[in-house]
């Protein structure tokens, strides 16, 4: 070890070209060093080889400090740095650690070296304050500015703006511009920096004031401050503005590098300017992949996604962002077997998908309800490195609730050993989508006792439970400790699921009262859901009230124009029944179109009402025509009431018997092994006339059958619901 420490005195100062010769050998040696041995050897060659005072062996000092097995060992060998290099050393070295993975090493060194002594400059500074609003946060950043006001270097320019980017990044911002608007030069980079933490920080329009100002003082905006206020725009939804500074980009002839271009972009896209977006990407040649990606991502945004795919198979080249881009598009628009076969899709091609680019995945085996394809997932996860993440086993509970098994959530569940907030809250809202308010409320009172602090999701995920179960007492005690336990405001959905809590019970007085006295405007949901209520409960009057009350809120509601067409269908109002329609059809407003889906040998089959385009369609009407035939002899009649429309009752028993779920059901009796269990997924509630007809299913066929419709899931089997029949 002595020899590794020799002091390089010992041996004579080499020529200016010669230091300069010997620190570029040593460099290519010391990149080739991968031990901690080799590493040694090469610092023992630096001290013998190398004038340590010349500024060419900083570069090389720096390397070996960051090469260095451990924080320590760096720390011995700068303390043999000679002392007339020693300040421009640390300088290199603190820059590149607050660039690292581990910026706080910087924080770390610099307390050792002011300790014994080391002299500072006001380029020490800089990557202090970077590295403490990095990885601190404030608290050391503010005493390095005090230090800074001490040594004399406050009113240096190059530390003011470290100062102002470090009050901005770490939220500060009212500090930040008080400490911009002392300095006394301000170039385009401070001007860039607060412009930048307005943005950061959700203030557009004091970054778009601050932009002007700056024009005003004559400073030109570089491209990074474009894009920045840019964006501002688009965050902001101030389409005139942002038009105003495409205007100066074009008049001043600024070169569109690809942010600007994803900027300018972006900004029409979320201004609702799909068409002026795709107008600037036309104009675009050659194309670029990051201004590609960022249309591919817009259109996912607005459901478009024919226009997404067109761009993202115009694409010679793509990397994993866009692959992800384009997957997480398709799992959120509706479309998850899309995003399960472009996903497979991208491993052909060799791109090795990242943790983002899974969990849509899993999203969209979670959407499809696709058992099968889930677990196929599952062991892909487990395979490739991704089954311990925290995320990934949270969404991995979350899939197999969705996917009808229950017991697989909760196996993942208990397998994590780590759990969060957003654990427990996706177990509680797994047995709460599934009618199961006893494993809800054990496991909600389990997570506090576990000290794991409930959230707003959580809470409406118990208060669900409450309210599908009928347990109005637990819910309105649990609704109370939101505030009184856990401080925690209620928002429109809790209050939304009391007045499903009261409107399921037929308590509709009291529904009404939660409306009429919370401390917030009713929204869509609230209306919502008392119309719902009232819907199950036949109280039309009220009914009718809550959908044009939900109209006014939103006009285009599908579902509230449905309600009233049936409140009026149903007490022979034919004249209002038609003048609805005809204003549904003029707005352009259409009730969903009801589907169902049934995934067999990792194959997902799809069907909607009196559908006969399935290849096995003949057959399966056949099966269905017997299936009636046996369930009327064991007292099954269609319910007419349950088919709204003008037309006879013999047509309305024929339409109900063709509804998705009954053609799905009925492919499974044909296709699945005796005994097994039917999975379906359903897009809107399942009517009374289903749910009668799945439970006599179980019964005489002796299946289990599991439904999942808009809201939860039902699980028939020998003849009873779980839902037990309260839905």
């Amino acid at each position: 070890m002595q020899a590794l420490l020799h002091p390089a005195a010992s041996f004579p100062p080499p020529s200016s070209a010669a230091a300069t010769a010997a620190t570029t050998a040593l460099h290519t040696t010391l990149t080739t060093a991968t031990t901690p041995a080799q590493l040694k050897q090469v610092h023992a060659q630096i001290l013998r080889r190398t004038n340590l005072s010349h500024p060419s062996a900083a570069p090389l000092l720096v390397h070996l400090l960051l090469s260095a097995p451990s924080l320590g060992y760096a720390l011995s060998v700068f303390r043999h740095v000679p002392g007339a290099s020693k300040t421009r050393v640390l300088n290199k070295f603190l820059r590149e650690l607050s660039r690292g993975d581990r910026p706080g090493d910087a924080l770390i060194v610099f307390d050792e070296m002011w300790r014994e002594g080391v002299v500072l400059d006001r380029f020490s500074f800089p990557p202090l304050l970077k590295a403490g609003s990095k990885e601190v946060g404030l608290v050391e950043g503010s005493e390095i500015h005090g230090l800074v006001v001490k040594l004399g270097y406050g009113g240096d320019p190059f530390v003011q703006t470290a100062l102002v980017r470090m009050y901005a990044a770490g939220g500060r911002i009212v500090d930040a511009r008080l400490l911009f608007d002392t300095m006394s030069q301000r170039d385009v980079v401070s001007w860039s920096i607060m412009i930048d933490g307005f943005c950061q920080n959700g203030l557009f329009d004091e970054a778009m004031s601050l932009f002007e100002e700056m024009r005003r003082s004559n400073v030109e905006p570089d491209r990074m401050i474009l894009s920045s206020i840019l964006s501002a725009c688009g965050r902001a939804g101030n389409l005139s503005y942002g038009k105003k500074i495409h205007d100066y980009i074009t008049e001043n002839n600024v070169i569109l590098d690809p942010h600007i271009w994803s900027a300018l972009i972006s900004m029409y896209a979320s201004s609702g300017c799909m068409d002026l977006a795709q107008e600037l990407f036309d104009s675009m040649s050659p194309k670029n992949l990051v201004v590609s990606t960022a249309m591919i991502s817009w259109y996912s945004k607005v459901r478009k996604m024919e226009n997404a795919r067109l761009i993202f198979d115009q694409l010679d080249e793509k990397d994993l962002v866009c692959w992800s881009a384009m997957i997480s598009g398709y799992a959120e628009s509706d479309q998850p077997q899309e995003a399960l076969t472009l996903f497979k899709k991208m491993q052909m091609w060799g791109i090795k998908p990242d943790q983002v680019t899974i969990l849509s995945a899993l999203s969209a085996c979670a959407h499809l309800g696709a058992l099968d394809q889930g677990r196929w997932m599952h062991k892909y996860v487990d395979e490739n490195g991704f089954g311990e993440a925290l995320p990934v086993k949270n969404v991995l509970i979350d899939m197999y609730a969705k996917c009808g098994s229950l017991e697989r959530a909760q196996k993942v569940f208990e397998k994590t050993s780590s759990k969060n907030v957003i654990s427990w809250t996706t177990m509680i809202n797994s047995f709460a989508m599934h009618g199961d308010a006893n494993n809800v409320l054990r496991f909600f009172y389990q997570m506090k006792e576990e000290n794991v602090e409930p959230n707003e999701i959580t809470f409406i995920g118990v208060l669900y439970a409450c309210s599908h179960a009928g347990l109005v007492e637990k819910g309105q005690e649990i609704f109370s400790s939101m505030v009184s336990e856990h401080n925690l405001k209620p928002k429109h959905e809790h209050y939304g699921c009391m007045v499903d809590l009261f409107g399921r019970a037929g308590l509709l007085r009291e529904a009404l009262e939660v409306i009429e006295t919370m401390p917030l405007a009713p929204n869509v949901v609230i209306w919502g859901s008392l119309m719902a209520a009232c819907r199950v409960h036949g109280e039309d009057e009220l009914g009718e009230f809550a959908a044009k009350q939900l109209l006014k809120l939103e006009p285009d509601h599908d579902g509230a124009h449905v309600v009233l067409s049936n409140i009026y269908a149903k007490h022979r109002r034919w004249q209002d029944v038609g003048e609805l329609r005809q204003l549904m059809r003029q707005r352009g407003v259409f009730k969903a179109r009801g589907w169902s889906r049934i995934e067999l040998n990792n194959e997902v089959h799809q069907f909607a009402m009196a559908d006969r385009d399935h290849n096995q369609a003949d057959q399966i009407f056949v099966k269905l025509d017997e299936v009636v035939r046996e369930l009327k002899l064991v007292g099954y009649a269609p319910s007419a009431h349950c088919v709204l429309v003008d037309v006879e009752d013999e047509d309305k028993s024929e339409v109900v018997l063709w509804h998705s779920e009954k053609l799905a059901v009925c492919y499974g009796l044909l296709t699945e092994r005796t005994g097994s269990c039917i999975r379906i997924i359903k897009n809107l509630r399942i009517c009374e006339d289903c749910h009668t007809f799945m439970k006599l299913i179980s019964k005489e066929y002796r299946r289990e059958i599991i439904v999942r419709d808009r809201t939860r899931f039902h699980h028939f089997k020998d003849g009873i619901c779980s839902c037990r029949d309260y839905w």
